[in-house]
């Protein structure tokens, strides 16, 4: 990751106001978020690219909720992780990226290393103007899989994230490698 800096508030978007505050915002409302934020042209062409690394901006989210416009170079992914307690949504707003996915639920703690079961992956490609939202423990990877070709994307989170567990993957093992906490990437 080449370039963090805040939006302005000029370019950051609306929050909606029928998230109530002392609930926090539904994947449903965070979905919808990212898909108005991703449908915002001069704020999607605002943001810087670099051609090796990406680059994201924070932006103001719904009902508290953490927010990112987030620059994929080509080649680029986040190998696998997931976000803790939060639950997200996210929208490719240029390009198209993939998703792989586990359709299990890990526990939450004391494990270093899984064997999964076959039939836990899924798949799904992501084109300009698609997303999707996320539960609490999801785990996945997210790739810009094209050659020569940037992608862009809008991502939400609620509560905003307190960590993000790294894994690795070697067929059907699933190792932790480290916790990533908000002071790490902000």
């Amino acid at each position: 990751m080449s370039v963090s800096s805040a939006a302005s508030p000029s370019t950051t978007p609306s929050t909606s106001s029928s998230v109530s505050a002392a609930s926090g915002p539904t994947q449903a409302e965070l979905l919808d978020f990212v898909r108005r934020t991703a449908a915002d042209a001069e704020l999607i062409s605002s943001l810087p690219l670099d051609p090796e690394g990406r680059t994201w901006v924070r932006l103001e989210g719904p009902g508290g909720s953490e927010a990112w416009l987030i620059g994929w170079p080509p080649g680029t992914g986040t190998g696998w992780h997931d976000h803790a307690e939060s639950v997200g949504a996210f929208v490719t707003a240029a390009g198209e990226l993939k998703e792989n996915s586990l359709a299990a639920r890990l526990p939450a703690d004391g494990w270093k290393t899984l064997e999964l079961t076959e039939g836990v992956d899924r798949e799904r490609r992501l084109a300009t103007g698609k997303g999707r939202s996320f539960g609490q423990h999801h785990v996945h990877e997210v790739l810009n899989e094209s050659t020569d070709l940037h992608a862009i994307s809008v991502h939400a989170y609620y509560p905003p994230l307190p960590q993000i567990r790294r894994y690795s993957r070697t067929g059907q093992v699933l190792r932790l490698e480290h916790v990533e906490r908000p002071e790490d990437w902000q």
